[in-house]
């Protein structure tokens, strides 16, 4: 049952990310399709490029909170 509580937090965690990143108002696929050009970015040629610009704009939105993170900063 733990597994599932855990499990179950940290999709509430992402969806959270995905109201942060102001993508909630937007259809399933479209943040869908975000999300997947990421990934496809992630593992890509570039990746470790994709991986940094990725997490300085994470860090970023995450400050936005002066410097608090609401502890959803996975």
């Amino acid at each position: 049952m733990n597994a599932r509580r855990e499990d179950a937090r940290r999709k509430i965690q992402l969806g959270g990310l995905v109201v942060k990143a102001g993508m909630a108002d937007y259809p399933a696929a479209v943040v869908l399709g975000a999300l997947t050009l990421a990934a496809n970015a992630l593992n890509g040629p570039s990746a470790e490029a994709a991986l940094q610009r990725f997490r300085e704009a994470g860090d970023r939105a995450f400050s936005d909170d002066n410097g608090a993170d609401g502890g959803n900063h996975l």
